[in-house]
């Protein structure tokens, strides 16, 4: 009984520890079971639509899109063309391939592997992250960074995409080339317009004057300088004319003298010229005839009135370097660098009034004009021509300059000079040529020899022979780091009489050199000139620095003056400007002698600007060596028609009050425009642009089509001033016979239909007047429609078609591409008749037949612009063309 019991109680047991022993088992087995019998987890919905993706230093752009929650996918077609990768389809449509930056940069986007190839890496994908859709494929957002290095961020709220990289994307390096090319391009004269606006040559035509008046009261007499500067067109030629009143001499002759002797409207003062210019003539580019500049090796120091023919352009020519130009003018004056009547630059005078420019040199004959400006109206514009010594030529180019008139001296003398060049190599180019002055006693005629040799890259040399009167050579030497080295010497022909100094030689050694810090930058210049007779040497140094040393302008020159064997008087000028609190400037100076050992003179000047648009200073000066005081109480004020000012100064017990004004006037015979400036507007040209709705399409302003307004301006040169109330844009202040490009791409009218038929206008300003050029807006109409693919009975919006519209001749006019549900869009067609028809390449190559073939359609003329809309073609797939993409 008791082993019955037993042997139960065992069995049992043995039972359940067996059950105990396969539970587990069968758990596992049933969760392997469940594992292997669990439904697969479906695949992410993803929802078709467009982002708008920008690119940073590319713009922006809409891309077809798959969209899930957070995560987008983008279309690699559309985002690789937008920044101008290359990308080719295979022909089952599963993958693309290309190269990225470079040739050697290959990859592969396989759909049907889930890889990617790129250089020398793969990279295995999920099956979900890549998806296809109609003829694209779309990757990843995440992906685009970590396989290409295009690290984009998804913004969901307005469905956009922001790319950044520091890769230079194809589409940046084309952008960035196609600038250099436009402006090399726009240097050279040869940049791209759509119209170009044909110069005329008027018979008469009055366009600007400059005038200016400054009257000074003393105690014991008064004078007044009265300027008048005329700019017209006379026939077709730039007409310049300065008449000058100045009775100052005359106001100080004793009062036994004879007064008629001294006239305030001396012909001497005035200035007149006319000038005929065309560039596009390579044999006579230039007539003058009046008052002529003459780089004359004589010494003349009155006018010269005659006449001069040149075939030299007035537009710049290729610049191969540059010439360090510096001098002394007053404190605070403003100068202006003029080459070939083009301004270039323009400085501010330092403390000691010290100035300097880069020059540059440019082929042919460059004539160098500088203009000062003074802060009141004391002798506020002179002009001083400059001779540049080096003078290129393109090799086997050939220029004159022929001059002949009389000098408007007291013997009326005769001048006649001529001077031809010719550019032997890239390098070296000569000239020759002979000059002739009547009041020359002896050797009235001197024929003479030069030549410009460019011996190294910064190695120029000029030499010049003149017959019975000098040999002059100059050589000129700049470092890489910008050590300029001068040598010249001058040996003059015992007895000549065509320049006035009676000295044998004359030796001149420059060296000037920039030097840059974290708080300072400087100008420095050592100066030696000898003047060399048969008795005596007259030597003269200057060692300069000029700049600015902890936001302090400062100038420092030490003059010697070594005359034969006489003791050297040396001294020393100091300037500084600074400003103080209150925006106010300070300039104090002071002048130190060596060789006294005592202080010459100090000065102290203060200034503030007044409402942005004036200027107030005061001013002591001390002369030790002459006791004489000054003081000095000044205001300007620029107006928008003119500048004025007054000054009264104290000299000891003299008293002078100088008011002063200036200012200019332009006029537009076409338009009726009067206008005013506070600058000089003489020699200068401008243009007025006036928008109309060209209605009827023959790009002319006829009667009864409305002015447009909205039109905006890009231009290369010029100040931009805009007429609400006539809807017109003015450019003054342009440099004339000079090709300008005006866009008009931004241009903002108010209808969206409203286009200007011709983006980019070239035009050459002509001198003295303002241009009226008439831009045409044309209305254009849009169209829209869709493409559909039609399969299996199921009727879809297709994708990245490329819809064609074309003229009534078959020339295309335009394309756009459908949109991810088939849409497509296009406005800026003007009116007429087109047929739209799918572009027939890409029906072949994704294997499919389009119904209609192609659809016509009308844009009619109207002053709102016409839509057309609802165009729509079928297309089907071709029978046969299973394994092709589509």
């Amino acid at each position: 009984m008791i082993n019955s019991i037993y042997n139960i109680i065992h069995s049992r047991y043995s039972s359940i520890k067996m059950l105990y022993l396969l539970l587990p088992l069968c758990c596992c087995r049933m969760l392997l079971y469940a594992a292997d019998n669990k439904d697969p987890e479906p695949e992410p919905i993803l929802f078709e639509t467009s982002v708008f993706l920008v690119v940073q230093g590319v713009g922006g752009l809409e891309v077809p899109a798959l969209i899930n929650g957070d995560t987008a996918y983008l279309s690699v077609t559309d985002v690789f063309d937008f920044i101008k990768v290359r990308n080719n389809r295979s022909a089952t449509g599963d993958s693309l391939s290309g190269y990225f930056l470079g040739e050697k940069d290959l990859y592969l986007i396989d759909r049907a592997k889930n890889e990617i190839h790129y250089r020398d890496h793969v990279y295995r994908l999920h099956k979900e992250d890549l998806a296809v859709s109609g003829t694209s494929i779309f990757l990843r957002l995440e992906y685009f960074g970590k396989v290409f290095g295009l690290p984009c961020k998804f913004n969901f709220r307005n469905l956009s995409v922001n790319m950044n990289t520091r890769l230079e994307l194809p589409a940046v390096r084309e952008m960035r080339l196609a600038l250099m090319r436009q402006n090399i391009n726009r240097l050279n004269g040869k940049a791209k317009a759509d119209t170009v606006i044909k110069r005329d040559y008027p018979l008469f035509r009055f366009g600007m004057a400059d005038w200016s008046v400054v009257a000074n009261q003393r105690t014991q007499a008064s004078d007044i300088w009265v300027n008048l500067g005329l700019g017209a067109t006379i026939a077709g030629g730039e007409a310049t004319a300065s008449l000058n009143y100045n009775n100052y001499v005359q106001q100080q002759i004793a009062p036994d003298k004879d007064v008629k002797e001294i006239r305030p409207f001396d012909q001497r003062q005035q200035f007149y010229r006319w000038r005929y210019v065309d560039n596009d003539q390579r044999a006579l580019r230039q007539i003058i005839a009046g008052k002529i500049f003459t780089q004359s090796i004589s010494s003349i120091f009155d006018p010269v009135v005659g006449v001069q023919l040149t075939n030299a352009p007035t537009t710049y020519r290729r610049s191969f370097g540059t010439y360090t130009l510096s001098n002394i003018t007053e404190p605070g004056w403003t100068v202006e660098l003029y080459v070939n009547n083009a301004l270039v630059d323009y400085t501010v005078a330092d403390a000691a009034g010290f100035y300097t420019f880069d020059v540059p040199l440019v082929y042919g004959n460059s004539q160098i004009r500088l203009r000062f400006y003074g802060p009141f109206g004391e002798e506020r514009i002179q002009e001083q021509n400059i001779s540049i010594p080096f003078n290129f030529l393109p090799k086997n180019e050939f220029e004159y300059t022929a001059s002949a008139g009389f000098v408007e001296d007291s013997l009326s003398s005769r001048f006649s000079r001529a001077q031809m060049n010719y550019g032997a190599t890239r390098h070296i180019t000569i000239g020759a040529g002979a000059e002739y002055l009547s009041s020359i006693p002896t050797n009235p005629a001197m024929p003479f020899v030069t030549t410009s040799i460019r011996m190294a890259t910064n190695l120029l040399f000029n030499g010049e022979y003149t017959h019975n009167v000098r040999t002059q050579g100059i050589l000129t030497y700049r470092t890489r780091s910008n050590l300029q080295v001068d040598v010249q010497y001058t040996r003059y022909k015992k007895g000549q009489q065509a320049i006035i100094y009676n000295f044998r030689e004359e030796r001149k050694i420059m060296l000037a050199k920039p030097f840059f810090g974290q708080h300072f930058s400087m100008f420095t210049r050592l100066t030696l000139n000898q003047l060399v007779s048969q008795d005596l040497k007259y030597t003269t140094s200057e060692l300069l620095l000029s700049g600015a040393i902890l936001r302090v302008g400062t100038n420092f020159t030490t003059y010697a003056v070594m005359v034969g064997k006489d003791q050297p008087f040396i001294y020393s000028n100091l300037g500084l400007s600074f400003r103080i609190p209150g925006k106010f400037l300070v300039m104090p100076q002071v002048q130190y002698a060596y060789t006294d050992n005592r202080l010459i003179s100090a000065r102290c000047e203060i200034g503030k600007y007044l409402f942005r648009n004036g200027y107030l200073n005061a001013s002591y000066e001390k002369n030790y060596r002459s006791q004489i005081s000054n003081f000095q109480l000044g205001l300007r004020y620029d107006f928008s028609f003119g500048q004025m000012g007054a000054s009264i100064l104290r000299s000891n017990h003299t008293t002078t009050v100088v008011e002063s004004a200036r200012g200019s006037l332009v006029y537009d015979g076409k338009t009726g425009y009067t206008g005013v400036s506070n600058r000089s507007m003489v020699g200068t040209g401008g243009i007025i642009l006036q928008a109309f709705l060209d209605l009827n399409g023959n790009g002319q302003h006829d009667k009864g089509e409305p002015k447009a307004e909205g039109l905006r301006l890009s231009v290369n040169g010029g100040r931009v001033f805009q007429n609400r109330q006539d809807t017109t844009l003015r450019v003054q202040d342009m440099e004339p016979y000079t090709t300008y490009y005006l866009d008009l791409s931004n241009s903002n009218f108010d209808n969206i239909a409203w286009r200007a038929k011709n983006q980019v206008i070239s035009v050459v300003v002509v001198p003295n007047q303002l241009k009226l050029i008439e831009v045409p807006v044309v209305v254009v109409g849009e169209v829209s429609g869709q493409v559909l693919l039609h399969e299996s009975e199921t009727t879809r919006g297709l994708g990245r078609i490329r819809v064609c519209f074309y003229r009534p001749d078959s020339s295309m006019v335009a394309s756009t591409l459908t949109e991810t549900d088939g849409f497509f869009n296009y406005m800026g067609l003007p009116p007429g008749a087109y047929t739209a028809r799918i572009d027939p390449e890409q029906l072949k190559k994704l294997g499919l037949l389009c119904t209609p073939a192609s659809l016509p359609f009308h844009i009619s003329a109207n002053k709102e612009g016409d839509v057309i809309d609802g165009l729509r073609f079928i297309v089907e797939r071709e029978a046969g063309a299973i394994g092709k993409a589509w």
